[in-house]
């Protein structure tokens, strides 16, 4: 019923790979009007046509624009959008996928998130509803996060998005081989030579 739009989805925010089984049952949820992943994980998914955070230059001025500095900036902004695939607005801005080529293939997609002063953080799990789960943990009124998480994992295996782990401690933390942060100002710095800014 909403392989086009999935489909659709895939292109725009994925490059045409595969949607992962948990983002597909978020999605079509969101789409029918569901809440109850929305009200567990607090996940609002990017519409058609949305731009992507490190797209879009709507919020500056045409003086800002002007600026050789912020120039270099939205260059480098916008090749890290080449890698970083954000598919909704939550957590600590927005939420999504670390798809940078030197990343291992024969694993889950790394997460990521981006805030709103454009620093990179690095979620724990497998899974966006595992990352969206570990961090929304620790906004529960149960004070303890991994008894809060163990909560949250049952309630999404009761609505059918079984998790890897109901343990907090067990949950994935693999590095990433390229971090976003130190590529972006590696980005930055580079576009800056470009512009004679150093």
């Amino acid at each position: 019923m909403y392989d086009e739009r999935l489909a659709d989805f895939s292109r725009e925010r994925l490059d045409g790979r595969p949607v992962p089984d948990d983002l597909r049952i978020l999605l079509v949820a969101q789409w029918e009007g569901r809440t109850d992943f929305t009200d567990l994980l607090v996940l609002e998914f990017f519409e058609a046509g949305e731009v992507h955070p490190l797209l879009d230059t709507s919020y500056l001025s045409e003086t800002e624009l002007a600026d050789p500095e912020m120039q270099a900036i939205n260059a480098a902004a916008a090749e890290m959008a080449t890698y970083v695939k954000l598919v909704a607005k939550g957590g600590k801005g927005w939420i999504g996928y670390w798809l940078h080529p030197d990343e291992p293939t024969d694993r889950a997609w790394h997460l990521t998130e981006l805030d709103t002063e454009f620093t990179f953080w690095r979620p724990v799990g497998l899974t966006l509803a595992e990352g969206a789960a570990a961090e929304r943990a620790g906004y529960q009124d149960e004070p303890d996060e991994r008894i809060a998480f163990t909560q949250l994992a049952a309630e999404l295996a009761e609505l059918g998005l079984p998790l890897s782990t109901h343990d907090y401690d067990a949950l994935d933390d693999t590095e990433y081989r390229v971090a976003p942060e130190e590529l972006m100002e590696e980005l930055i710095e580079a576009e800056r030579e470009k512009r004679g800014l150093r």
